[in-house]
């Protein structure tokens, strides 16, 4: 169920519950004015990438005290984003967006009420109220004329960049194809042309018949470290019938998803805990992003990709100036060390 309502200043808000919380609406009581975000995509002549300008974001919300948290519950007087006094899923759209407007939006997705907890430590049935949400935000935005992609993910850790610790995701809604998409299209259509078949169903099968990388195999979806990753701990999770997006996926699909992203995300912070130490006294950063094609795109298989910036107990991978200058990755740790290594910390 979701229950859809405004913000003092106009932003829409969504309530998404299965019915363990009674949720209300009230109103949002913050003497905010008129929501007015200006962002502007200018096209780089050299590359053809679009770049978004969004100087306003300059004096967003950054690294605020857990006692002012904006995407904790309204309580004891004190009124945040949400203004109900408990949730289970709330989406709303962002008050710094880097995309308004004729621009593309951006939102953002609260997967608890609880400041402390992380994706990881969600029920299954919370982790699956995510994904519809996920689901539905998709199938909405993809509907609005300006919109080309609709984009779901999360960064986890302060190492990641993130501006607020509470446990959060967003949505970005694309008014053009991402550079990173655009040449995963490029690639799928040479294989189309060359073999007559689908890139990513056969990337999907050669991980299956050699499973050296892979970390989980299920009935309806595979994970597995990539061949050429460019992360030091890089997983990429496909549903086994190749789908375009989120709302394409069928019911079972849709059930055996929770388990095994939350499994993954365990994993992750289980990869540098010491022996007998609490693997959330040092939880792995990460970003978590979900690739679904372009408004009309056929060949793009939906896949999401996670992986961390964290090498080692205590050690980053920063972009070096091959990496950050010229594109062009340099990975530390093996792949099949990786998917190893995630195995052996299975639950």
């Amino acid at each position: 169920m979701k229950i859809v309502t405004k913000l003092a200043d106009g932003r829409e808000l969504i309530y998404y519950t299965t019915g363990e919380t009674g949720v209300r609406a009230p109103a949002d009581r913050r003497p905010l004015g008129p929501a007015a975000a200006r962002s502007e995509v200018r096209r780089d002549m050299v590359t053809g990438d679009h770049v978004t300008i969004a100087a306003h974001r300059q004096d967003r919300t950054y690294q605020p005290p857990p006692g002012e948290c904006p995407l904790c519950p309204s309580r004891d007087g004190r009124l945040s984003e949400i203004p109900a006094d408990d949730y289970e899923v709330v989406v709303f759209e962002n008050r710094f967006p880097s995309l308004a407007g004729e621009t593309g939006r951006c939102e953002v997705v609260c997967f608890t009420p609880d400041h402390d907890l992380s994706f990881a430590d969600l029920s299954a049935g919370r982790a699956r109220l995510v994904l519809d949400a996920w689901t539905d935000r998709t199938a909405e935005l993809s509907a609005l004329p300006q919109v080309r992609q609709v984009y779901c993910f999360e960064n986890r850790g302060a190492e990641i960049g993130v501006t607020l610790q509470h446990p959060h995701g967003q949505i970005y809604a694309f008014p053009f194809v991402t550079p990173r998409t655009a040449k995963m299209i490029g690639r799928a259509a040479r294989h189309r042309a060359e073999t007559g078949r689908n890139l990513f169903e056969d990337l999907l099968a050669a991980q299956r018949a050699d499973p050296v990388r892979v970390v989980l195999a299920a009935e309806h979806w595979t994970a597995f470290v990539p061949y050429a990753a460019r992360w030091p701990y890089e997983v990429h999770l496909y549903p086994n019938r190749r789908v375009p997006d989120l709302t394409a996926l069928n019911e079972a699909e849709r059930a055996e998803f929770p388990g095994l992203y939350l499994e993954l995300l365990r994993r992750f912070d289980r990869l540098f805990a010491e022996p007998g130490q609490d693997a959330q006294a040092s939880p792995t950063p990460y970003v978590a992003a979900w690739h679904q094609a372009p408004r009309g795109e056929r060949e793009l298989a939906l896949h999401l990709e996670l992986f961390t910036v964290r090498r080692a107990a205590g050690k980053l991978k920063y972009l070096a100036g091959t990496e950050s200058g010229m594109e062009a990755f340099v990975n530390d740790v093996a792949p099949e060390a990786a998917a190893r290594r995630l195995r052996e910390v299975a639950s």
